[in-house]
């Protein structure tokens, strides 16, 4: 690079620097700027030979991290500091004794929870799992670690275009898996709703793009509605003598297609594609009389839908989130929503965690973060060692809705939604849970697994001689319910496991055999099964007797340990391999070796055709190994691709269609509509005749004027179904038609 472009460099470098710390300047002491500087030199010194992939100086990434930490999520000058170092231990020669040393321990601790773990792991544990893990243990001491991990995340995934597709599938999909719900979950709204249009902008783009296009298409006929729907709520306040302000909020992209997608509908019917948003400026002691107040005025101006009523203001949730929510009826027929809070609400629902500690000395109480910082301790506590499996409990526990619940004596409960009776007789003591006899529920006797709702009182009953059994664990939810129920399970198996090694000694005696090693070994080989633990407790239970081992020593008297103690050189023999199943897509695609070529060489692969989305030629898929079923191919849109890219995303291939047409796949269409004259001969016509589809079979059901029908028929790739899809659309009479069906090849 010559020294002018050099120069340019440094002065741009210079100048995103001098806006960092003009954002920093309202919050940030003058004292703290020198450690800024600090550690901007370091990170710019330590960086000064990377680059990005889009080809620039890597110092801009760190840069704009701090920049997002400041203006977005609203921490100090600790956190700018370390923002600015967060990829210096990782990506270069500095290490965490260096940072310690520059700067202090504390600085060095949320940087070694920020630094990804570069060990080699074993190959069934997700990477990202290990990494996600390390910086929760971090979190339960200083929670900024998350926060300007977020932040990280979040400017990787504004800058995501300049890396390869499958990169930026892995990174979108990762960020759904983790990273959204985590945002979520510490209030950031605004950050949780960017990453999942981010996220949807490179999973399924032409979704994204339609939706846009079609919210910039309608902007002015929504900004008409939304001045002539507020105009009598804010003459009504202002008469009532409550200062306000009125907004207008557009739904995120991904939330508009989340509703598409839930309730089937196009995005013309998605109703509350904005919601209304009035903030009050009143005292802290007024705030739930003003709100209700403002709540009464709406209503008496719209007629309110009853069972859209949302209080978060008498029950907050456990992310801090304060509104009332109400859905009205508008004067044009249509249904708006309208949420009502305070400005301190307003910034808590906003920047989420940190404006929620700026308020906290008004709360009284454990707040929902605190208790939620408490549940993570608690899952750290009694994690398991696979990480796979505590990411999940992870998961469940702390992104999911909650419910709130009574004990008998009205002390108020949160558990996740979905928790049980049995899930609440834990969380109220592990002696509890585990002498669980029964739970009644309002007064009323319930079953162990009865999934409980919010306002349940539950009381739970209890014996001295009940002990956890292994089908809890299919009751349960909770991840501290769970860990005790396994822990108790284990105590229990290995006691009878101690029996069952006594029973086993008397009975092997009887045929003049010993208890060793080699013994075990042989019979662990015969009845199929991991340990000693499991033998020794399948005898103890009685799954293995007297038969059982008769037959065993009938079965070796040729071979096996008998065999062995004669002739300890023989080798056994080896068994065959059982014959594969034939596949007849893969077979045929063998015939066609240019249908799908698979991984960064892009060659030749024996594959199957995951059942779970069924793809066809033309769909953008991708590859994903198997332990036991070789590589498997997926739609990039499939429903199990998130957690496949996030969980497991060193498995994930490459994978591109060479469609060939000489080979048709049996596919599946479902339409929904209004039964009309004539109608089903116009949809074979189309089908038949338009499109030279071949149908397989057809089946209709009509309803007091509706219909419902499947079609089964072969096609040649994703563009051919597309095509014929949207000619079905525009039949009339069709309201709604979608693909279904597994999917198979014939020639």
């Amino acid at each position: 690079m010559d020294e002018v472009a050099l120069e340019k460099e440094r002065a741009e470098i210079l100048k995103r620097y001098r806006s960092l710390l003009t954002v920093c300047r309202p919050t940030i002491k003058k004292e703290d700027r020198k450690r800024i500087r600090q550690a901007f030199d370091f990170a710019a010194k330590a960086h000064r030979d990377h680059r990005r992939k889009s080809g620039e100086p890597y110092i801009y990434h760190p840069i704009a991290v701090a920049k997002i930490v400041v203006e977005e999520i609203g921490l100090g000058a600790t956190s700018v500091v370390c923002s600015l170092l967060h990829d210096v231990v990782e990506d270069t020669d500095y290490t965490l004794e260096d940072i310690s040393e520059y700067f202090d321990e504390e600085v060095s601790r949320i940087i070694d929870g920020l630094t990804k773990i570069s060990d080699i792991f074993d190959q069934t544990t997700s990477i990202q799992a290990e990494n996600f893990r390390k910086m929760l243990l971090t979190l339960s001491d200083d929670v900024r670690v998350i926060l300007i991990k977020l932040a990280d995340r979040l400017h990787n995934m504004r800058t995501l275009e300049s890396l390869p597709p499958r990169k930026q599938l892995k990174v979108a999909n990762e960020t759904l898996y983790l990273f959204a719900p985590l945002a979520h979950r510490l209030g950031f709204h605004a950050i949780k709703s960017e990453l999942e249009d981010l996220a949807l902008k490179y999973t399924e783009p032409e979704v994204y793009e339609t939706i846009q296009q079609k919210l910039a298409d309608t902007k002015e006929e929504r900004n008409r509605f939304i001045q002539s729907f507020t105009k009598p709520i804010r003459r009504s306040l202002q008469k009532d003598k409550l200062d306000c302000t009125i907004l207008a909020r557009t739904k995120s992209v991904s939330s508009i297609w989340g509703k598409m997608k839930k309730k089937e509908v196009p995005f013309e019917e998605v109703y509350d594609i904005f919601a209304i948003r009035i903030i009050l400026d009143t005292p802290y002691f007024r705030e739930k009389a003003d709100c209700w107040r403002a709540y009464s005025i709406v209503t008496d101006i719209y007629q309110p839908n009853p069972d859209r009523l949302r209080d978060w203001i008498s029950t907050p949730k456990a992310n801090g989130y304060e509104s009332l929510h109400t859905t009205v009826m508008s004067r044009q027929g249509k249904w708006v929503e309208v949420q009502i809070r305070t400005a301190r609400m307003d910034e808590v629902a906003e920047k989420g965690y940190a404006a929620h500690w700026k308020y906290k000395e008004s709360a009284s109480g454990e707040s929902g973060i605190d208790k939620w910082l408490r549940r993570i301790r608690e899952i750290l506590k009694s994690a398991e060692s696979d990480a796979l499996d505590f990411i999940d409990d992870f998961k469940l526990n702390l992104f999911s809705d909650e419910i709130i619940v009574f004990t008998p004596k009205g002390e108020l409960r949160t558990l996740p939604l979905g928790s049980t009776a049995l899930d609440f007789a834990y969380s109220i003591h592990t002696q509890v849970g585990d002498n669980c006899l029964g739970a009644k529920v309002n007064h009323k006797l319930v079953p162990l697994s009865y999934t409980l709702k919010s306002g349940d009182q539950v009381e739970i009953i209890t014996s001295k001689k009940q002990l956890p059994k292994p089908d809890w664990l299919n009751y349960v939810t909770t991840a501290r319910a769970k860990g005790k129920i396994k822990s108790a399970l284990k105590e229990q198996r290995k006691r009878q496991a101690e029996d069952g090694k006594e029973i086993l000694e008397r009975k092997l005696k009887q045929f003049k055999m010993e208890l060793s090693q080699d013994t075990v070994q042989d019979l662990l080989k015969h009845f199929k099964l991991p340990a000693p633990l499991d033998l020794y407790y399948e005898v103890a239970i009685g799954k293995i007797g007297q038969k059982e081992i008769k037959a065993y020593v009938s079965e070796h008297e040729g071979g096996g340990i008998l065999s062995y103690i004669r002739n300890p050189f023989a080798r056994p023999k080896e068994a065959r391999p059982a014959e594969e199943p034939k596949d007849p897509i893969r077979q045929q695609l063998k015939k066609k070796p240019d249908t799908l070529l698979i991984g960064d060489n892009m060659e030749n692969l024996s594959y199957t055709l995951s059942p779970c989305c069924n793809p066809i030629p033309g769909d953008d898929v991708f590859g994903f190994v198997t332990i036991q079923d070789g590589i498997k191919i997926h739609r990039n849109n499939c429903p199990n691709a998130v957690q496949l890219m996030s969980k497991y995303a060193y498995r994930v291939v490459k994978a591109k269609w060479m469609t060939s047409k000489s080979i048709a796949f049996l596919s599946g269409l479902r339409l929904k509509g209004i039964d009309e004259v004539g109608l089903l001969q116009n949809i074979t016509n189309t089908i038949s005749s338009e499109y030279s589809v071949n149908i397989r079979n057809i089946h209709f059901d009509t309803h007091d004027g509706t219909f419902e029908g499947e079609v089964m028929l072969y096609i040649h790739d994703t563009q051919h179904l597309n095509n014929l899809i949207r000619k079905l659309k525009k039949l009339k009479g069709i309201s709604k038609v979608t693909r279904i069906g597994k999917m198979e090849a014939v020639s």
